[in-house]
């Protein structure tokens, strides 16, 4: 398939549904990908990791690669919805002075909130770092999908999200902070959580799941293909790249 897509190199940042470790999946969607567009993908996400962990995978591409490299995706914010991760604000306000029309005037100056231990912040802090070493490459946002019961062992044990996490908070609390990211920092989101179509607390859509019972969290290949297939037609509307 010829497409703007073809021969570019594409890093993927993101946890488990990233890693390829291939977590309850004998295939991952990145891979899908390079078979459907010709990208060529270079993965840095990890099992378990969250958003405070985006700007280290960054600065681990970086090392690796510099800035040989086209586009950036980063698949992220299922494990802050299970860990609790306080939402927090994405500016902090200060009153400031300026000088204008040749008078003194007090005004509400919003900086960017980059405290590491709220949701926004870390979203903040890790796209300052790409934005800022990243200004000719396509940076993109994944939402994550719906999330399906799982028990791993021991006490961890993941309800469906039918239930809040230990803030109170259910999963789209946190996909609306990513679409707000879209809206601050200027880049494109895939809203898998409302395009993927998957929907793990249906019994009809454990087939796309690795355990019908014991994990409908991770996708299995023919959920990773689903995924795949949406971001394809996507990521045909965008520009792979901005570089010369």
């Amino acid at each position: 398939m010829t497409n703007q897509w073809h021969g570019k190199k594409v890093a993927f940042l993101g946890d488990s549904i990233t890693d390829r470790c291939h977590v309850g999946t004998t295939k991952n969607y990145w891979q899908f990908l390079e078979e459907l567009l010709g990208i060529k993908a270079f993965v840095y996400g990890l099992n378990g990791w969250k958003w405070d962990g985006v700007k280290e995978q960054a600065e681990t591409m970086y090392h690796e690669l510099g800035n040989d490299i086209d586009a950036i995706f980063i698949f992220m914010g299922t494990n802050d919805f299970n860990s609790g991760v306080p939402l927090g604000e994405w500016w902090n306000i200060q009153e400031e002075e300026i000088f204008s029309r040749g008078r003194m005037l007090k005004l509400q100056h919003r900086l960017l909130n980059t405290d590491v231990k709220t949701f926004c912040g870390c979203i903040n802090n890790s796209m300052s770092y790409l934005k800022d070493n990243y200004p000719m490459q396509q940076i993109v946002l994944l939402t994550p999908i719906h999330r399906g019961f799982a028990d791993f062992g021991g006490d961890n044990v993941q309800p469906e999200e039918v239930f809040p996490n230990n803030l109170g908070l259910f999963p789209e609390a946190y996909v609306e902070q990513l679409r707000k990211a879209s809206d601050i920092w200027s880049v494109p989101l895939i809203d898998l959580y409302r395009l993927s179509g998957l929907l793990p607390i249906r019994n009809s859509h454990a087939r796309f799941f690795h355990d019908e019972k014991t994990d409908r969290l991770h996708p299995n290949a023919l959920g990773h293909e689903r995924i795949a297939q949406t971001l394809v037609y996507q990521m045909l509307a965008l520009p792979a790249s901005f570089k010369q």
